[in-house]
């Protein structure tokens, strides 16, 4: 006689993450090398994974950056046990964890109206852009190493301007984790951008690039895009409303791959979107 399933959600441990970022290259999603340890500095408790008798069958993460805010990513279940329910209740689980925030995601479009129906509104649509490594930069008295650019504190208030919340752990590890490369424009000592090239399972990903204008974004995309020695394939993901970024993209012949859904239950968050050239991730926000 056959026993009923015992299906298990709970905290994911550190090390589990790196499986979660697995599932996620599987799909396509192509992840960084190093996310899943910077990934976990942004809120340790808010990574879920469901076992089925003990086996992993799905996954999800539920950022909460603070008591307003949260981001949800790594939606994925296994495709043997997906339209089994499996996965929404780990997603029931994952709202609840972030209950009482205004909680935000990036989802394939065709989800729309299934994330519509847990209460999420579109906001707009972020876009994937796809080029090649390489090309001229021209040297800049303004571009620095972010680590060498000034006090840390310039880079959280600047990084509060395009994010809803604040992030130091995650933005610490991800600016400064092995393999990263983080620049910085300054001007008079004042900060005007900065971006992060990371290294993934297929080519390089530029996000963040935040910058005061499309000038100042030009010459950071271009120093960032020149760092790999051999040719390969680099990344930019572009929040629609912005233009000048989509100018950026198309200038220097990158192609849309794909888009996604950018999604809150709440308000779209006030963020300075005309300073957004890269996007993080699609995973935390």
């Amino acid at each position: 006689m056959m026993t009923e399933q015992k299906y298990l959600i709970r905290t994911m441990t550190a090390a589990e993450i790196a499986l979660a970022v697995d599932w996620a290259a599987a799909e396509g999603w192509n992840p960084g090398h190093q996310d899943a340890d910077c990934f976990y500095q942004g809120d340790r408790q808010g990574f879920f994974v469901g076992l089925l008798d003990g086996e992993p069958i799905a996954t999800i993460s539920a950022v909460k950056y603070n008591q307003e805010f949260g981001f949800i990513g790594f939606y994925i279940v296994k495709p043997e046990y997906r339209g089994q329910g499996y996965g929404w209740q780990i997603w029931q689980r994952a709202l609840d964890y972030l209950q009482g925030c205004n909680i935000g995601l990036d989802g394939v479009l065709a989800q729309q109206a299934n994330y519509q129906k847990s209460g999420f509104h579109l906001a707009y649509r972020n876009i994937r852009y796809q080029g090649v490594t390489g090309g001229l930069s021209s040297p800049s008295p303004h571009l620095v190493p972010l680590e060498d650019a000034m006090a840390w504190e310039d880079v959280l208030a600047y990084d509060d301007q395009c994010f809803p919340a604040p992030r130091e752990e995650f933005l610490r590890t991800w600016c400064h984790q092995s393999g990263h490369q983080a620049i910085a424009y300054q001007e008079d000592g004042i900060l005007r951008g900065y971006g992060v090239l990371r290294p993934c399972r297929v080519g390089y990903k530029i996000g963040p690039l935040f910058a005061d204008t499309p000038e100042v974004a030009e010459i950071i995309f271009l120093a960032l895009k020149a760092i790999p020695t051999a040719e390969n394939t680099i990344y930019l993901d572009v929040p629609e409303p912005n233009q000048a970024a989509i100018t950026l993209a198309t200038k220097y012949s990158l192609q849309v791959v794909f888009e996604t859904a950018r999604m809150y239950t709440g308000q779209a968050p006030s963020i300075a979107l005309d300073k957004i050239y890269g996007v993080t991730s699609f995973e935390l926000g």
